[in-house]
């Protein structure tokens, strides 16, 4: 009897881990995943599994066979390499705009010019690894378009992605970090610091790419999922973290 219940539960247990969708996630987009996993499972049914990263990584990990489903990339690039790689079912498409933000915890006194960052109580920057993060890429682009790549790069601390940016500015490692505004928009974060919007130009805007990956075995799962993406509610939800929609 107790084998006999045991083997179903592994069935069903084993049945739940199918029904889940594997989506792959940028980090800047890691606070508002939860908020569209949420509105997406009440909606349908379905639940997701997130699997957070930067874009870079979780491009590599997909050509080496990583079993996802979608991938949310931070950019259109890396979704674009793996449609030419012939290893998503279409070509990516944009589902939401980003941009940068200047944080710190300190009482620093922040100004879109990044004048702050030369101040002698900065020590420590952190942005994401502009090799592997399109928002550390974003990051470089503007600390050069105001001339202060040069003065500060001994200042600079990569993190791996903005995860790790965000763990820099939270522990006091780095005491501005140049983010991604969807994370001091997540309401678990709301009153720890201070930060403002670092508006274009200097950078392009951040086009946020998603793809269905060949490999799935849930392209009905994944199928809904995209379409959801630009329903007006997952839009809504975007939007309160700060992303801008795509016009079309």
């Amino acid at each position: 009897m107790t084998k006999t219940i045991l083997f179903f539960l592994l069935l069903w247990t084993s049945s739940l881990q199918a029904q889940s969708l594997r989506v792959a996630v940028a980090a800047n987009a890691q606070f508002v995943m939860e908020s569209l996993k949420a509105a997406f499972q009440k909606q349908t049914g379905i639940r997701i599994e997130s699997i957070v990263s930067s874009s870079g990584k979780l491009t590599t990990q997909i050509q080496q066979g990583a079993p996802y489903d979608v991938f949310l990339s931070a950019d259109m690039d890396y979704p674009r390499t793996l449609h030419q790689q012939n290893l998503t079912t279409t070509a990516p498409v944009i589902y939401a705009y980003g941009s940068l933000v200047l944080w710190t915890l300190g009482n620093l006194p922040l100004s879109a010019d990044l004048s702050v960052l030369q101040n002698p109580a900065v020590r420590h920057i952190a942005i994401a690894n502009p090799a592997t993060a399109p928002y550390g890429e974003a990051a470089v682009s503007l600390l050069k378009y105001r001339k202060l790549l040069d003065p500060v790069k001994p200042r600079l601390v990569y993190g791996e992605s903005i995860s790790q940016v965000n763990r820099y500015v939270l522990s006091g490692a780095a005491e501005v970090g140049i983010t991604a505004k969807s994370v001091v928009q997540d309401p678990s974060l709301k009153g720890r610091g201070h930060w403002i919007d670092l508006p274009l130009p200097g950078y392009t805007p951040i086009a946020q790419g998603v793809v269905v990956l060949k490999r799935t075995n849930q392209a009905k799962a994944a199928g809904q999922f995209m379409q959801f993406l630009r329903s007006p509610a997952a839009r809504r939800i975007l939007q309160q973290y700060g992303y801008r929609a795509p016009t079309s």
